[in-house]
């Protein structure tokens, strides 16, 4: 079993940047494709980027440079750090665990992943 729980989230105008963190119990942490996914209201949860195990990147084409997925093993922590955000970028972010590796996994799929974290708040005003 792994719990996930995100924090970092917030109201930040656009232009400006966050980082979120997502904190995860269990020994296995390093063992994991780790996954940061979004969701907006009214639209369905959808992906943001991936980071396999030996730190390789998946991002969604909307990223455009702009954000960075990073891991700490020895803190069991994954982190996204948004940077140019957008109005559009506003939506419910969540961090997901699944089985790698990143490679074979197809990690753009929800079904990919077995443990999700509460989620965190992200709002960018304009």
């Amino acid at each position: 079993q792994v719990q996930l729980v995100e924090s970092g989230g917030g109201l930040v105008q656009a232009g400006g940047s966050l980082r979120l963190s997502c904190a995860a119990s269990g020994r296995t942490f390093s063992s994991y494709v780790m996954g940061w996914f979004r969701q907006a209201p009214g639209k369905e949860r959808e992906f943001v980027a991936a980071i396999g195990w030996y730190i390789n990147t998946v991002y969604a084409d909307f990223v455009e440079g702009r954000f960075t997925i990073s891991r700490d093993n020895a803190k069991n922590t994954v982190y996204l750090q948004m940077s140019s955000l957008t109005p559009d970028d506003t939506a419910v972010y969540y961090c997901a665990a699944g089985s790698g590796p990143l490679t074979t996994m197809t990690p753009t799929l929800l079904s990919r992943y077995n443990y999700w974290g509460q989620g965190t708040q992200v709002t960018v005003s304009s």
